[in-house]
Order: structure tokens, then C-alpha cells, then sequence
């Protein structure tokens, strides 16, 4: 299931340093960003084999989660905040911010065959 990791952050007068050192439990194949969002969902699937960690590094967000057992409503509003998707996890982005950047860091490169469009 998704889960949230507090994201090691260092604050002083000079200004804030989050760090993603060591977070992520797999190897960083792909990393994108999504931006300049109206009010579409995006996502709507889930995967066979890519696990994911997404980050709002700004703005704000929403991530439904649905591993097929458990349903879930993430909210993304701190890039202190990381959240892990495995592949069971079937998700939906939604309500962000007209400022939201969500990055996303993925176990896989682009595979239109990894993904699974059918809801639980």
C-alpha cells in the first residue's frame, strides 16, 4: 500500500535543504514532472512492475490510492513529504494547485506495457 516518508530536512536562517538520500528502495530510472495542471485528473492506473516515489516539491496535491484491499486519500502539500506507490497501487493525481510541481521518481523507464488502466 502507499505510505507516506517524512523526508530529511534541514532548516536555518540561510534557508531550507531537503535531502533524498537513501529513500527510495530501488534503483532511479526515470524521473518527470507534472505542472501547469488545470482541474483534470491525471494517472488513472496502476502498474505490473514500477514502483514510484512522489513528491509535490511545490504547491499542492492530492493522490487517491487503491491497492485493491485498502482505498486512501494522500495529500501532497509539503516536499517534505514522499509518497510511495508500489505497483498494485492503482492511483488517481487530483486537486492540485494552480503553483503544484509533482515530481516523480520511477523504478522503471516508460513502458506502455507496465500499465494497468482497469480499477479495482
Amino acid at each position: 500500500m502507499g505510505h507516506i516518508i517524512n523526508l530529511k530536512t534541514f532548516k536555518d536562517s540561510r534557508g531550507i535543504l531537503t535531502v533524498l538520500d537513501k529513500v527510495v528502495d530501488f534503483e532511479i530510472k526515470r524521473l518527470f514532472y507534472i505542472y501547469a495542471v488545470d482541474d483534470s485528473d491525471r494517472g488513472g492506473h496502476r502498474h505490473h512492475n514500477t514502483y514510484q516515489a512522489a513528491i509535490c516539491i511545490q504547491g499542492s496535491c492530492k493522490i487517491s490510492n487503491n491497492d485493491g484491499e485498502k482505498e486512501e486519500i494522500f495529500d501532497l502539500d509539503s516536499p517534505e513529504k514522499c509518497l510511495i506507490l508500489e505497483p498494485k497501487d492503482w492511483h488517481v493525481m487530483h486537486d492540485f494547485s494552480s503553483d503544484a510541481i509533482l515530481l516523480v521518481l520511477a523504478s522503471t523507464a516508460f513502458d506502455p506495457k507496465d500499465y494497468i488502466y482497469e480499477p479495482y
